[in-house]
């Protein structure tokens, strides 16, 4: 957001097209500042090409396309996260740190569970 944005109460029930371009301007951000975010965004384009060259079905390519919304969105939030933080409390403190790791461990395991998606989806598919 600008820096001359109103205060928060005035951005409440803004039209739908200011609310997306809030939500864009966020992954713009997080796509500039996080490499991690940038990679993961590779990994499901690398994804949807893989379902286009596979042709594996609808559910199949509806697991694969949710999984790699669902670890997007995570980034985003860990990222979010991340950034408050520091924000907030820009001191080393072990509670925050363990905070930002469970945030991070999270990405994590979202990460292998849509890679065993993908991974069973190919094996199902080129049986």
């Amino acid at each position: 957001m600008p820096l001359d944005t109103p205060p928060c109460a005035a951005l409440k029930g803004r039209p739908f097209r200011a609310r997306l371009g809030y939500a864009l301007a966020g992954i713009r951000t997080v796509a500039g500042r996080e490499s991690s975010f940038r990679i993961q965004l590779a990994l499901a384009a690398a994804a949807f090409a893989a379902l286009l060259l596979l042709r594996p079905g609808w559910l199949w390519s509806a697991l694969v396309l949710v999984a790699c919304g669902f670890v997007l969105a995570l980034e985003l939030a860990n990222a979010a996260f991340e950034y408050m933080i520091d924000h907030l409390h820009p001191a080393l403190a072990a509670e925050i740190g363990h905070a930002k790791d469970a945030a991070a461990g999270a990405v994590l395991l979202a990460s292998l569970a849509a890679l065993a998606v993908a991974g069973t989806m190919i094996v199902a598919t080129l049986r």
